[in-house]
């Protein structure tokens, strides 16, 4: 029987494991592509799906986050504010992710991956129904904010697998 981080725990590996068998030798041309003038590029989406986990978990681990921690801000070097993490970005503003390689982009993702995997062997079953943001009706609590960062990034994933077997297709990359 397994335990709700249990569960937790393998979807983020699930996720890191999608990502990184989509974006691995992805070039710039491949990574920076929009199937249609107004889509995410992977680059966008990889980018957006680890700022997201990375912004929630260390919220609600009351640490510092990845992208400013270990320097990858820098590194990426995107016209951003270091709290930016991509909701309601314009289509001018995806269009700014360029630049990254793969390598970049998976290596800031195993980074918050492993702080993901480190803030979950400090929480019990019991801590899921803690609220943690009372913005909402209702309220939310841990459990909820971990289920939805696992579900879109899981989306975003299976977005990017998507794209890159479009792109694939049709002789980019």
């Amino acid at each position: 029987m397994s335990t709700a981080i249990e569960l937790l725990r393998d979807g983020f590996i699930r996720i890191e494991g999608v990502l990184t068998s989509a974006v691995s030798g992805l070039g710039p041309a491949t990574l920076e592509a929009r199937i249609d003038p107004d889509a995410n590029s992977i680059s966008w989406l990889a980018w957006h799906l680890t700022r997201v986990q990375d912004d929630h978990i260390s919220d609600v681990a009351g640490t510092q986050q990845v992208w400013t921690a270990a320097g990858w801000q820098e590194r990426f070097g995107l016209p951003f504010g270091s709290a930016e993490f991509g909701f309601g970005h314009s289509t001018d503003q995806v269009a700014q992710v360029r630049g990254l390689s793969a390598e970049d982009l998976l290596g800031y993702h195993r980074d918050v991956h492993q702080a993901t995997q480190k803030y979950l062997d400090t929480i019990a079953d019991a801590d899921f129904d803690r609220v943690i943001d009372e913005n909402w009706d209702p309220p939310v609590t841990l459990g909820v904010r971990l289920m939805s960062v696992l579900a879109e990034d899981l989306q975003h994933a299976g977005q990017i697998s998507y794209i890159a077997g479009v792109l694939a297709r049709q002789g980019i990359g």
